[in-house]
C-alpha cells in the first residue's frame, strides 16, 4: 500500500463495554445526527482499508479543519473505507481551558458539520478523534470521539474516560486534564463497513481493561487517537499500541499529533496502523499526513480460533 509522508523521522472491576449501533437508544446528539439503529454496517468484501491521520493542530480552528480536510481527502484518494482524526484534531488552544471557549452543544456546531459533510462527501466513514463537547453541568467540556458513517449521519459518540493528570518525570511539564474535561464512562463498540471498532482516546491506552472489555465486546479494530508527549511518546507510544493489539488480537488505528504546537507543547507523533499479530503495518514518524494499510479480517478470525487466547481468561 503506497504510504503517504510529510515529513521527517523514518486488575480492576471488569467494565461492560456500550454496543452503540445495536440498541434503539439514541445517542446524545441525536437531534442532529440520530444513530440508525435499525443498520448494520456491510463489511466490506476482500480486505478492507483504514487510515490514520497525522496532524499539528493549533488554536485555529479553521485552518485546522482546511488541513483535516485535505488529509482526510488523501486517504479517501488512497482507499481508506475508514479514516480516524487524532485527539485534538480541530482546536489545541494556547491554554488547556482555552478548550470550554470553543466548545460546541453536542449535534450542532461547526466541528460536527466538517465531520458529517467531510463523510458524505468523500463516501468514507470519519472518527473524529476528540471535540470538545458541552454538557458537565459544573462547565467542564467532553473530550467527545465521533463516529460519523459514509452517509454522514452520526454513528457513535464516546466520551474518553482516563484523564491526563501527571507531571512527566524529570520534566518541568505537567497536565491536569481534568480541571477542563469531564471523564466519560462507557465504553463504546460499533459496527463498520471494516469490522467492529472499540473507541478510545490518547491515555485510555494505558489502561488495558477498557480495551479487555472492547474485545469481550466483539471488537475487531481498535481506534486510539492520541496526542502524546514527546518524552512519553518516546518511552511507550509503540509498546503501549502494539500491546493493546496483541493482548486482545485486535487491529489498531493509532493516528497522533506531531511536533511543535503554537502553545510551546511538543507531541510525539509516530501515527501507525497495527495489526492483530502486533506488526506494525504503516507508520509515519513525524510532520503531517496519512498512512493507509489493509485490515485482513479473515486472518484475524482465522488466528483468533487457532490462538485461542481471548478465551482463555481466568480472571476478570
Amino acid at each position: 500500500m503506497p504510504l503517504a509522508v510529510h515529513g521527517g523521522r523514518a486488575p480492576g472491576p471488569r467494565i461492560r463495554a456500550r454496543v452503540e449501533d445495536t440498541s434503539s437508544v439514541l445517542d446524545k446528539g441525536s437531534r442532529a445526527h440520530p444513530l440508525r439503529a435499525a443498520s448494520r454496517a456491510p463489511i466490506v468484501p476482500g480486505m478492507p482499508s483504514v487510515a490514520a491521520i497525522q496532524m499539528t493542530s493549533g488554536p485555529d480552528v479553521e485552518a485546522n479543519l482546511q488541513e483535516a480536510r485535505a488529509l482526510l481527502a488523501e486517504a479517501a484518494e488512497e482507499g481508506a473505507h475508514l479514516a480516524v482524526l487524532p485527539e485534538n484534531f480541530s482546536f489545541m488552544g494556547l491554554s488547556d481551558g482555552d478548550k470550554r471557549r470553543i466548545a460546541e452543544d453536542d449535534g450542532r456546531g461547526p466541528v460536527q458539520d466538517f465531520l458529517a459533510q467531510s463523510a458524505r462527501r468523500l463516501g468514507m466513514w470519519i472518527v473524529g478523534g476528540t471535540v470538545p463537547l458541552r454538557g458537565a453541568g459544573d462547565g467542564r467540556v467532553a473530550a467527545a470521539s465521533l463516529v460519523y458513517d459514509s452517509a454522514g449521519e452520526r454513528r457513535a459518540r464516546y466520551d474518553k474516560i482516563h484523564l491526563f493528570d501527571i507531571q512527566v518525570p524529570e520534566r518541568a511539564e505537567s497536565y491536569h486534564e481534568s480541571a477542563n474535561v469531564a471523564p466519560g464512562s462507557k465504553p463504546v463498540v460499533l459496527d463498520t463497513p471494516v469490522g467492529r471498532l472499540g473507541l478510545s482516546v490518547c491515555y485510555d491506552v494505558r489502561f488495558p481493561e477498557l480495551f479487555r472489555s472492547l474485545s469481550a465486546s466483539g471488537a475487531e479494530l481498535l481506534a486510539v487517537p492520541s496526542a502524546f508527549t514527546e518524552p512519553t511518546g518516546r518511552a511507550h507510544w509503540e509498546v503501549l499500541v502494539r500491546a493493546r493489539a496483541i493482548e486482545n488480537l485486535c487491529a489498531v488505528i493509532a493516528p497522533a499529533q506531531s511536533g511543535f504546537h503554537p502553545n510551546g507543547r511538543e507531541t510525539y507523533g509516530d501515527s501507525m496502523i497495527v495489526d492483530h499479530w502486533g506488526r506494525v503495518l504503516d507508520r509515519l514518524p513525524r510532520g503531517r499526513g496519512c498512512v493507509t494499510a489493509e485490515i485482513d479480517l479473515e486472518r484475524q478470525r482465522r488466528d483468533r480460533v487457532s490462538f485461542p487466547s481471548l478465551t482463555h481468561r481466568v480472571l476478570n
